[in-house]
């Protein structure tokens, strides 16, 4: 185990569930067929388990400044042998197995690499480890995973659970329905119908507060919900906006609907008190941007879905 906040009992790295991916271990965490996809109630604003109004002075860009120095989180991780990074392999062109290689891939897993080399030194020092939707808190908080890179949002409820890096991308939550549907807006898309969200996600949190008359279901993984839309049983799945493209290019019976709402930002999250590691992260971000990682990455996996250009959503 890991001295200091960065304890990782529990990691089970057997071999045998280890899977080799461009030189970093993937470990399986489950398939979205394996979801449990329970009916939610609709939630009327305020009532339990409704996310609170956010905290008006609250700065989901504010993050520690950015350096180049190995603290003691860090300094556990290299002696440890392997970074762990809880990533997705679900999600269209952000972490999803490629079936022709088997590979993880994506503008997410290309940015967990460029972390995580930067950090060890090697990529083959590199642990991708699949975490659903739901889970992602939780891993980090038990210790299972070093960190995040998985679309996940800022916000200030979840400032409060984990560490954020600064911003890496810019998002939205966005409508996705079913190309017969002549829905133009949330309303005419939710009222008296079913609506599906990943649960722990921004889109729960905003179909629970602004539920529009429609009844929620929560999955596991926001894939799930393109399945469920598939069979029929539910009528709009709401994600970030670069999710919902990625479903859209998978599925060319679905679209996205123009209105967006809860614009905010995505990072990189962390171990509360694991302040070196952020800063690390930082400066890797900082440094991705300036070399034009992120560009480039932007352009192979996001760009052919989303189509517009990379300064609406670099931060």
């Amino acid at each position: 185990m890991r001295s200091g906040t960065t304890g990782h009992a529990g990691r089970g790295r057997a071999a045998a569930v280890a899977l080799m991916v461009a030189g970093a271990g993937l470990l399986g965490a489950g398939s979205p067929q394996g979801a449990v996809l329970p009916a939610a109630a609709q939630a009327a604003p305020g009532a339990a388990g409704v996310a609170p109004a956010a905290d008006p002075n609250c700065d989901t860009s504010a993050s520690v400044p950015a350096s180049r120095e190995d603290g003691p989180a860090v300094k556990a991780i290299k002696a440890d042998k392997t970074l762990v990074i809880g990533v997705d392999q679900n999600s269209f062109r952000w972490g999803a197995r490629n079936p022709s290689t088997g590979e993880i891939e994506g503008f997410d897993i290309d940015l967990a690499k460029a972390i995580g080399t930067a950090i060890m030194g090697d990529a083959s020092r590199i642990t991708l480890k699949a975490v659903p939707t739901a889970e992602r808190i939780k891993f980090i908080q038990e210790g299972k995973v070093d960190m995040i890179v998985r679309t996940m949002t800022i916000t200030c409820e979840r400032m409060e659970q984990v560490a954020f890096s600064k911003p890496y991308f810019k998002t939205a939550n966005r409508l996705i329905v079913p190309r017969a549907s002549p829905a133009k807006t949330f309303d005419e898309a939710l009222k008296g119908r079913t609506a599906c969200a990943a649960r722990s996600s921004s889109a729960e949190d905003e179909l629970k507060t602004n539920p529009h008359g429609s009844k929620l279901v929560t999955v596991e993984n926001q894939l799930d919900c393109l399945v469920l839309m598939q069979l029929g049983k539910v009528d709009a799945t709401m994600t970030d906006d670069g999710l919902a493209a990625g479903q859209a290019a998978q599925d060319t019976t679905i679209r996205m609907l123009d209105e967006q709402v809860r614009p905010g930002v995505m990072g990189v999250a962390m171990k509360l008190g694991n302040t070196d590691l952020v800063a690390r992260v930082n400066q890797v971000l900082a440094d991705y941007q300036a070399d034009g990682g992120w560009q480039a990455s932007y352009e192979k996996w996001l760009k052919p879905t989303m189509h517009d250009e990379a300064s609406r959503f670099r931060p």
